[in-house]
């Protein structure tokens, strides 16, 4: 009897340890993978952990008739830590599938493990448009933006303007490369010309040797192809030399968390092209009261944030569907073949190759004066960009999953 005890305790350790099938079902276990402690923290961070945790309480808690647990870790924006902590959450953790995931590399290398272990990634920080393009999978699904849209959405929208000559500063890693490529491309399809290009690397702190190259370069409009604290010090810097003066800042992914760091006496007119502002809707405003009274810093959330909240519910509505979040491309198909609809985002949908599709908005950075309802009282929209003429069209892309 003793011998059989053991016999059962030993199995139970050893499924404990392999993380088995029986295991796994004990409940949808989501993991939310970012940047918390660096230059994409207060974009991301502990806020998309929150807007995660809202959108399983909404729900109610549970899908496919199991709780749903969600965990969190810190990629420290190296490609190996990430990627560690993917394997570990896939096979020894159960974790069903990582949303977020700010780092254009790292959101690259989780997408094809996600795939090889057929569980379900979904992007709303990672940008690149290569998740959606060449390096789509059948498992992702990239929610919120990427570098196309917003790349493509502001080149095109400042030379309309008037601002043909652009010298862009950029940040020297994949999804940098990939902002600025769109970017460049819009300009010129438009009529527009780029002088120059100088590239730094991720968390730069001193930016004076190249903003005097773009001062130099006879440029009117500095394109700031970066993200984060990035694009904040950036900017700073560029008003400590005065360059607002004589040249338009367009950092091409400058979101809202960053606008109180340097004021809107600095940041004042400058444009940008989100999917979410919380201050547009009863909606949206009520989202954000319930966010900020839950978030450390009483942040409201941005529109990543927000695209974290949407596509949990949208993911748990999905492993509904299908009645167990055990097969990841199974959830994702059902993703797929649902309309999405939700407070934030509104109506809209997910194409074969993964992107979602909903409006993007040209917003503007208010005026000191304008600004009247407190500290995230930021921007206004100036523009409503439909779906279908935001993102890419899924023919360019040359997405496996979709190439005839």
């Amino acid at each position: 009897m003793l011998s059989r005890f053991r016999n059962v305790v030993a199995a139970t350790l050893l499924a404990t340890v392999a993380g088995t099938p029986a295991l796994a079902q004990q409940s949808v276990k989501i993991g939310v993978l970012n940047d918390q402690s660096g230059v994409f923290s207060i974009y991301q961070g502990v806020g998309s952990v929150v807007a995660a945790r809202m959108a399983v309480e909404d729900y109610g808690g549970k899908a496919g008739g199991k709780p749903v647990e969600v965990v969190s870790a810190d990629h420290q924006n190296k490609t190996d830590v990430g990627v560690n902590i993917a394997r570990r959450w896939y096979e020894a953790e159960n974790v069903d599938a990582i949303f977020d995931l700010p780092n254009s590399a790292i959101a690259l290398a989780v997408a094809g493990m996600s795939a090889q272990k057929n569980k379900a990634f979904i992007a709303s920080g990672a940008g690149t448009a290569l998740l959606t393009g060449e390096k789509c999978t059948p498992n992702t699904v990239q929610w919120t933006y990427d570098t196309y849209a917003y790349g493509r959405g502001l080149g095109k929208a400042l030379v309309d303007r008037g601002a043909k000559k652009w010298f862009f500063i950029t940040a020297d890693y994949a999804f940098g490369h990939d902002l600025e490529r769109q970017a460049a491309a819009a300009v010129k399809e438009n009529g527009g010309e780029v002088l120059g290009v100088v590239r730094h690397p991720l968390g730069t702190a001193d930016y004076s040797s190249f903003l005097l190259q773009a001062q130099s370069s006879g440029a009117k409009v500095i394109g700031i192809a970066n993200a984060g604290d990035d694009t904040t010090n950036l900017i700073k810097q560029a008003a400590e030399f005065n360059l607002t003066k004589d040249h338009s800042l367009v950092g091409l992914i400058l979101g809202m968390n960053g606008l109180p760091g340097f004021g809107l006496q600095a940041a004042q007119g400058s444009l940008m092209m989100i999917p979410f502002y919380w201050d547009m809707t009863d909606d949206t405003r009520a989202f954000a009261k319930r966010f900020a009274a839950l978030h450390p810093q009483g942040n409201y959330p941005n529109d990543m944030q927000a695209g974290v909240y949407a596509s949990v519910l949208h993911y748990l509505k999905a492993v509904d569907k299908v009645g167990s979040a055990a097969d990841g491309k199974a959830v994702v198909d059902a993703m797929k073949a649902m309309p999405t609809d939700d407070k934030l985002f509104g109506k809209g949908y997910i194409r074969a190759d993964g992107r979602k599709i909903h409006p993007l908005y040209l917003v503007e950075a208010k005026k000191p004066a304008e600004s009247t309802g407190g500290k995230w009282d930021l921007m206004k929209v100036v523009a409503s960009i439909p779906g279908e003429q935001a993102f890419r069209p899924m023919a360019e892309g040359n997405c496996p999953l979709v190439r005839k």
